[in-house]
């Protein structure tokens, strides 16, 4: 740009061009994005036991006064079993570890936990989580949603049911609607997929019901 004004007849020095391109706040550091390694299609196969394999993914809407607020929903992909539905205006790799700590008091963790290519989901503080804890991340192509299938099917349950249904005034009340739904979802909702059982019922149709009973924790709609 210097050499351009000096060839259009602008007699400045490089240091008053400098003092006008950052007084117009062009001196802006543009941002690569992250190169990421070589995603491989790995088949969408239904688990043959629970807490083997989940689902995480990301929604986004906005509240009645048009701020936008991000949900993160987790499922267990062997009987599509809603895990959590975590609402927040932010939510950082941070806060995902922290929520699947929570999980992991009640219900454990998996082998495996599918993700798509969100900067949330390759940054290195959850890797190194994932590592510490014996979880292998299983990245999706990018541009592949259907590589993660289960929950997109779940997302857009939920997209329907509730985000579209509904004009939320604040964090608080959608958290309340969202976790009603849930609970709906998981022991009374019959899936296709599963023989026309609602998640519940499927894993009493393969797991004793103690060890169902210890996977289900009561209900509470402040949580």
């Amino acid at each position: 740009m210097h050499h351009y004004l000096r060839n259009d007849g602008k007699k400045w020095n490089h240091k008053r061009t400098y003092r006008v391109y950052t007084e117009m706040k062009l001196n802006l550091r543009s941002k690569r994005r992250k190169r990421l390694p070589r995603r491989e299609k790995q088949a969408l196969l239904q688990p043959l036991t629970p807490n083997l394999h989940w689902s995480m993914d990301f929604m986004q809407d906005n509240l009645s006064d048009g701020k936008k607020f991000r949900v993160l929903n987790i499922i267990d992909d062997f009987n599509r079993e809603g895990l959590a539905i975590v609402p927040s205006k932010s939510i950082t790799s941070q806060r995902v570890i922290t929520e699947l700590e929570n999980l992991k008091v009640w219900r454990g963790l998996p082998e495996k936990i599918r993700v798509d290519n969100g900067p949330e989901f390759i940054a290195e503080r959850l890797s190194d989580w994932c590592k510490n804890n014996n979880v292998e991340l299983t990245f999706i192509q990018p541009g592949k949603p259907a590589q993660n299938g289960y929950i997109e099917r779940f997302n857009r349950s939920f997209r329907e049911e509730v985000l579209s249904m509904n004009l939320f005034t604040s964090i608080d009340t959608f958290k309340t609607t969202a976790h009603q739904w849930l609970f709906m979802y998981n022991h009374k909702r019959p899936h296709a997929s599963l023989s026309n059982l609602s998640p519940r019922n499927f894993l009493l149709k393969h797991c004793k019901e103690e060890f169902v009973d210890s996977l289900f924790p009561t209900f509470q709609i402040d949580n």
